[in-house]
């Protein structure tokens, strides 16, 4: 959460600083600012909203700077105003501060400085950062920052300047990720929060670690420790110079992402399967299938979304690969005691590779002796670089804050997973190769339902009239149910809530009434009949039912309102076609009803915060 960027190099700094902040935006869009220095006196712009709202406010002919910091903000400290927003400073306005993450003992360090007549603005704990390394500063920039950093309790990436140094940026970390990247040159050093604010560039970027502090001075940059003692720090060379973000003729990016899906959900299969030996293989995972064979528990740990993967990655290698599996929402788990055995492997999902409870809860484990398997979309991400081996999703950037090709793309490789598993433990051949058979179909009948897509526009007219919703599922349908209610939760600001169907009966059918509308997931052909039952239920007491169900299913027409049909498959792929359908029903709900449907207020893209 929150997006970071800094520039020092010939160009327009600050210009720079806001076209970083337009990729970082998805990650925070609360409020934002850009600090520089301009004849020895620090100058910023602040503005609460979105990035142009503070680009209105800046006129870019007078500001030839060589170095700037910028910030767009996820509030955490602090509501959405101006005042709270970054940079922040110290009360001499010497020291400027962008800051990413929570600092845990802020209270006591801010009530410490104002008995010393330190003056505070806002209500964000970042200022305390500002205001301590300015107590601690004795004319050496470096010296006063180590200083306060060891005063901090908490998370932070950070990037900060002094008024009397024109030419220096300094940069620390901890627990939250911080980018350096450069040109070969070093004509041009950037640092941001975030790899991908890096696009349009060809770059050597060299990745912070916990209380590290790069030193940028002159275009040299020097990775430190909290002892001052230089560090020798690898870079990795990153080429974004040809990628760039575009909708591509749709309105929004969360419809481009959702079209993107037959193409992402075929580079997650690609190259990782061998359709006709039933074989399945990951690129690069140092993992041994020695060990691989011998585990008998697994645990999967994510957040929302990737949770919600989890939980189908569970269902389908407990009956394929007869694997003891838990999944375990993250911020749960870290405060938990998972019992390990030398023979378990945790998994954790992110598409970010940044989600800070998901990272907490894998160091706890990784202490304990776990293996860590990471499904990431980002390569180079904190959760990609801690674990013992990642599989990678190759579905590219996502920009709307609303999964969507990110989680088919993470089903894909799960259910790879679970095969590839399957065959180390006791699966045949032919099962296997049924299997990957129907996997490659799901292309093609993904591309059916995008292309008859008003017909799914056409029920979301006539459901957006309802402010309350359940969500309906059994079997792997009870997850997909859940994922389609936080879609449309994230974007229209519906109340909507998933139920196991069989459960109704012990208790939400109190809420049943003509008002309620019932989103039912019926393409499970294990549960069908008992699906049928449940809805009947709600039938009789008047709900307004719309399901999603395969062609030809007997019975559906009878009981629901409407229907929206999809192809068949097997039990095991259903999520597909049901999972892509309900995305696109949220969008239209969300369209119709007129929210910000890429940037829903209160939500960021990548969560970085506890």
């Amino acid at each position: 959460m929150c997006g970071i960027f800094a520039y020092l190099g010939s160009k327009s700094s600050i210009k720079e600083c806001l076209n970083g902040l337009k990729l970082l935006e998805y990650r925070g869009y609360d409020s934002a600012g850009i600090a520089a220095i301009k004849n020895n006196k620090l100058i910023h712009f602040k503005a609460s909203g979105k990035i142009e709202a503070l680009e209105k406010k800046i006129n870019l002919k007078d500001l030839k700077l060589d170095l700037a910091i910028g910030h767009t903000r996820w509030a955490t400290h602090g509501s959405a105003i101006e005042k709270n927003a970054h940079p922040h400073f110290d009360d001499k306005q010497n020291v400027a501060i962008v800051h990413n993450g929570i600092i845990e003992n802020y209270d006591i360090l801010k009530k410490l400085l104002i008995s010393k007549n330190y003056k505070f603005r806002s209500d964000t704990d970042t200022e305390v950062i500002a205001q301590l390394i300015s107590s601690n500063y004795k004319n050496d920039l470096v010296e006063s920052t180590i200083k306060s950093l060891k005063e901090l309790k908490g998370s932070f990436a950070i990037a900060l300047i002094h008024k009397n140094h024109p030419n220096e940026i300094i940069a620390a970390s901890r627990e939250s990720p911080l980018a350096i990247g450069f040109n070969d040159k070093k004509t041009e050093v950037i640092i941001s929060s975030d790899p991908n604010a890096f696009s349009g560039r060809n770059l050597n970027v060299i990745f912070l670690k916990n209380d590290e502090i790069a030193h940028i001075k002159n275009q040299e940059i020097r990775i430190i420790n909290l002892k001052n003692k230089t560090l020798k720090k690898t870079f990795e060379k990153i080429n974004a110079k040809n990628i760039k973000f575009s909708k591509k003729g749709f309105e929004h990016f969360m419809l481009k992402e959702i079209f993107d899906q037959p193409s992402t959900i075929q580079k997650a299969y690609l190259g990782r399967m061998t359709e006709n030996e039933g074989l399945v293989e990951f690129e690069d995972l140092k993992l041994s299938k020695s060990f691989l064979s011998k585990i008998d528990n697994i645990i999967i740990t994510a957040c929302g979304t990737s949770h919600h993967a989890a939980l189908i990655a569970k269902s389908l290698i407990e009956e394929k690969a007869n694997i003891l599996v838990s999944a375990e929402i993250a911020s749960e788990m870290r405060f938990k005691t998972p019992i390990l055995t030398k023979n378990t492997l945790v998994i954790a999902i992110s598409q970010s590779g940044e989600t800070a409870d998901t990272i907490a809860a894998i160091k706890t484990a990784k202490e304990k002796g776990a293996k860590i398997l990471s499904i990431v979309n980002v390569e180079n991400s904190s959760l990609s670089r801690i674990s013992d081996s990642s599989i990678f999703l190759k579905a590219g950037i996502e920009r709307s804050v609303c999964s969507t090709k990110a989680f088919s793309s993470q089903i894909t490789v799960l259910y790879l997973f679970a095969i590839f598993l399957s065959r180390l433990k006791s699966m045949q051949k032919k099962e296997a190769i049924l299997l990957l058979t129907e996997l490659k179909k799901i292309p093609s009948k993904v591309r059916k339902i995008l292309k008859n897509t008003s017909i799914i526009e056409e029920k979301a007219k006539k459901y957006s009239k309802f402010e309350n919703f359940f969500f309906l599922g059994r079997n792997l349908m009870y997850p997909t149910a859940m994922e389609a209610a936080l879609k449309l939760k994230e974007i229209s600001y519906l109340h909507a809530s998933a139920y196991p169907a069989g459960e109704m009966k012990h208790g939400p059918l109190a809420l049943i009434d003509s008002k309620l509308a019932i989103i039912a997931f019926s393409s499970n052909k294990k549960t069908y009949d008992k699906m049928l039952s449940s809805l009947m239920e709600a039938r009789a007491r008047n709900a307004k039912i719309l399901a999603f169900a395969t062609k030809n299913s007997y019975g559906i027409e009878d009981i629901a309102d409407d229907v929206i049909w999809l192809d068949n498959t097997i039990d095991e792929l259903s999520i597909f076609p049901s999972t892509i359908a309900a995305q696109l029903f949220a969008y239209f709900i969300a369209k119709i009803r007129k929210t910000d449907i890429d940037q829903p207020r209160n939500l960021a893209k990548s969560v970085t915060v506890e």
